[in-house]
């Protein structure tokens, strides 16, 4: 193959997906997303914590102080898990002192119930549950 042939893509799919989110204060994140949402460290990095959501679907709490990025006051990314029973979870998570916490509603046009509310340094998180 030349130099000028474009390379080909690799085979196979991605073993995980990863998404980053950018903390000030990991530890705080930490005991957030393990007593809120009940995840388990999959992988530890040091200054980037990573659980497993499900599947090879994984989030990473990244110390901003070390990684690609800086957490910033507008958080224009938001975390959505979809789950047998909103609001079961609805109940278990406004027993947890969260803020910015909305009540379930339906969305009938996306065929879902929903509500959000926000971790420690304001990434929203959305849990839903499929109606059609």
């Amino acid at each position: 193959m030349t130099t000028s042939d474009p390379a080909a893509r690799p085979e196979g799919a991605a073993e995980l997906a990863i998404t980053f989110l950018y903390f000030r204060d990991v530890p705080v994140a930490q005991a957030f997303y393990e007593r809120v949402l009940g995840l388990e460290l999959a992988i530890d990095q040091g200054w980037s914590k990573i659980y497993r959501l499900t599947g090879a679907a994984h989030v990473g709490l990244v110390d901003e102080t070390r990684g690609a990025h800086r957490a910033s006051d507008t958080k224009p990314v938001q975390l959505c898990l979809r789950v047998a029973d909103v609001d079961a979870w609805h109940k278990w998570v406004a027993g947890c002192d969260v803020a910015g916490l909305t009540a379930p509603k339906d969305v009938e046009s996306l065929g879902i119930r929903v509500f959000v509310f926000n971790d420690p340094e304001g990434h929203q998180i959305e849990i839903q549950t499929a109606t059609r």
